[in-house]
Parts: C-alpha cells; structure tokens; sequence
C-alpha cells in the first residue's frame, strides 16, 4: 500500500521550488483562454470535479475542458467514459494549466499541473467534510523531517502554503459548519468558501432511492468483480494516519469470528484502506469468502457505491458524513482514539462525532452488530446519530450541488470581464 506522508510531500515540495518559479514566469507570458477548463483530482477520475465537469459539459457547448490525469491508468478510465485527457505531468499538461481560465481541483494544487496555475481561477472541491484538522489548522501539514532545520523549514512551508491558498478563488462547502472549518484551514475569506453543498454528493440525493441503491451496488459488483446475491453490505472504511499502519486490523482470531458472523447473517464484509493507508488485511480476505478488499486501484471514488451500503463502520473518516446522507447506521472503532485525538486533532470532541458509542476492538463492533439485529430500540437510536450528522452537516439533499457551484463560478467569472 502507498505510504505517502506530510513529511515526505514537504520535502519534494521545497525541491520543486525553482519550477513554482518557473511556472509562474511562464504564466506571466501564456494568456489565458476564458473557454478553456482544466480539471483534476488526487484520487482519480471522480469526485466533485467529475460531476463539475459532467454538468459544464451539459451546459455550455462552447467550453473546451480537459481532464489532467495522473497516470495511463486514469487516461484510459478518461477514454473510456468519453472526456478528453492528457497527462498533467507532460508538457501537454502544463500548457493547458497556463492557458486554462478555470482549474478544478480536489486535494491539492497538483491534481492539475500545480507549475501553471498562477493566474487561473482555482476552484477548490475539497473531498470531504473535514472531522480532522487539515492544511493550516493542523501542525502536522507542515511537518518536516530535516535534521536541525525542521523548525524553521515548517515556517518556512507554513508561509509558501498561506500564500498558495489565496490563489483559490471559489471553495464550496456542504454546510456553513463545513465553511467555517475550511475557511480557517485554508486562511481564506468568508466570501471564497460559499455554502452551495458539495458536487461530490449530488450522487447519494439524486432520483429515487431505491434506484440509487440498485445502481450503486451494481456498481459494486463490477467493483469487486464477485456476485453478492441478496447479501448485506458492510463496510470498514478507515481513515489516513499519515504513513502510520491502521491500529484497527483484526487479529487471526478475530478475522475468525467476523467470518463466522458473517456467514450466519448473511453478510459480507468490504474492505476499503484509504488510498494512502497503511494496513495488512490479507489475512481476512484470504481466510473468507465473505470479506472483500476494495482498493482505490479498483475503485478511485467510494461516494457512489455507499447507496449500496447497509452499515458502514469506520473510525475518524469523513465518508461517515456522507454515508450519513443514505440514513443508514454507522458504528465507530476506534483503539487509538487518545492519541490520534492528540496528534492530530479533530474540529469536534469524538463522543460527538461518534454519537458515545466507539469502540475499541473487533470483539466490540461484533457485539454492536449483533446488538443492532437484535434491539430494535438500540438500532433506532444508531440510526438517529445518522440522522443527527447529516442534518448538522449538510445545507441541501437536493442533488442539485454541481448546479449550484457551477452558476457561482459564471457568476465570478462574469464580474472579473
């Protein structure tokens, strides 16, 4: 699995210097199309950019707009779902960066061309409502691994990110408690980080829902390439901890007792490691036919299969957030809640989050799945703490987020002619 880190990505960020130099000359001298769109994301062809560019595609036939693919692999799943591309790392990435008007990203400047942005309107979809503090609320996005130079090099990087963030011109956000947390996190003004709800999520308050769960599980089942027969779904989706190795992986004996749950209920169980995770689940793959592993190599955007899902279980992930938006239950796990809670900080106290009912081990979530089947009234109140995150965390359940981030972005751009 990837072991990506802040501390590792700081340090190639601070060697690429003299090309953000560059760039940025280049940038001066490279006028700028108002029909050309350039698009992005950290994790592969979806998110919010997918269903921003999708909508701009539909609405305005005049627009020229790219996807800037991170590798051969997104080239081809570009291809194949019709949307032209290019590598963001060739030459043909960079000139479209400097010549775009508008660039759409999803993680960081570097889901497009990150050397040619100077001067384009960056529209910035963050992919997720933040629980952990991010970017310039957290010391750990500054870190850095420099002997005798760490201190002073973290304020250096400290200043070059505040600096870059100000190139964001429009950063939409599910809810006003979303907006607040991002408005810190990136030093932005209040009027950049606009309430319109997030284009991500459009997928999961669209259309009927009945409909959406049949979809998003044949999704699934192309996904993981296995029949899944009338079985329940859970899946165990847990967070990034910045290179270091999910403390949550079952035992040999408690894979053993998942299995058996498992098959006297009827259920099978999807793996989801984050795409920069740390974990060795094999053993529970290899020893179940019931527990499957969903990489981001096979699935690069998990939003549109969680309609698919009948009860999630994760620890600090933001996809508890939007998972909320299905009504369905969600159980917390969390064995290092004292010292993730400490090293990294969240926005809000866990007990809030998780509604008081994490646990610490395996033994404890099967205990609540058994608990839920079983206690009707125990399984109304999980379902109530799902209710209560998406009410507190959501503005619109509408399906209408992309229409709205989209009007905004003419808007602007309009009043800068």
């Amino acid at each position: 699995m990837p072991e990506f880190s802040f501390a590792t990505g700081n340090a190639k960020k601070l060697a690429a210097v003299p090309l953000y130099v560059l760039g940025a000359a280049a940038s001066v001298l490279v006028p700028r199309s108002d029909a050309l769109w350039v698009f992005g994301c950290g994790s592969g062809i979806g998110e919010g950019s997918l269903a921003l560019f999708r909508y701009a595609r539909l609405t305005d036939a005049d627009l020229r707009l790219t996807w800037l693919a991170r590798d051969d692999r997104d080239l081809a799943t570009a291809t194949a779902l019709g949307i032209p591309a290019v590598l963001k790392s060739s030459r043909r990435g960079l000139w479209l960066t400097l010549r775009a008007r508008v660039a759409v990203v999803t993680h960081g400047f570097g889901d497009v061309n990150r050397y040619g942005l100077r001067g384009s309107v960056l529209v910035q979809l963050w992919h997720g409502i933040p629980l952990k503090l991010i970017q310039l609320d957290s010391a750990t996005t500054t870190r850095i691994s420099v002997p005798l130079l760490s201190a002073p090099l973290s304020g250096l990087l400290r200043r070059f990110y505040r600096g870059g963030y100000r190139a964001i011109a429009l950063m939409p956000a599910a809810s006003e408690l979303a907006a607040s947390r991002l408005r810190t996190a990136f030093a932005l003004p209040a009027d950049r980080v606009v309430v319109t709800g997030d284009p991500r999520d459009d997928v999961l308050s669209s259309g009927d829902p009945l409909e959406r769960a049949q979809t998003a599980r044949a999704a699934l089942v192309t996904a993981l390439e296995v029949e899944l027969g009338d079985s329940r779904v859970l899946l165990y989706a847990p967070t990034w901890r910045d290179g270091e190795a999910d403390p949550a992986v079952p035992s040999a004996a408690e894979w053993s007792r998942i299995d058996a749950w498992l098959h006297e209920t009827g259920t099978v169980l999807i793996v989801r490691p984050h795409p920069n995770g740390v974990g060795d689940y094999a053993g529970g793959i290899a020893g179940s036919d019931r527990i499957h592993l969903l990489p981001s190599t096979r699935q690069s955007d998990l939003t549109p299969l969680l309609s698919a899902v009948h009860l999630l279980i994760t620890d600090y992930s933001s996809v508890a957030f939007d998972y909320s938006l299905t009504g369905g239950p969600i159980l917390f796990i969390a064995p290092d809640e004292e010292a993730y809670t400490d090293s990294r900080g969240l926005y809000e106290p866990y007990r809030e989050f998780s509604g008081g009912r994490e646990v610490r081990t395996w033994t404890g979530v099967l205990d609540q799945l058994a608990l839920y089947d079983a206690n009707a009234q125990w399984a109304a109140q999980v379902r109530a703490h799902s209710a209560a995150l998406e009410t507190r965390h959501f503005a619109f359940r509408d399906g209408r987020n992309t229409e709205r981030v989209y009007f905004e972005l003419v808007r602007r751009l309009t009043a800068l002619q």
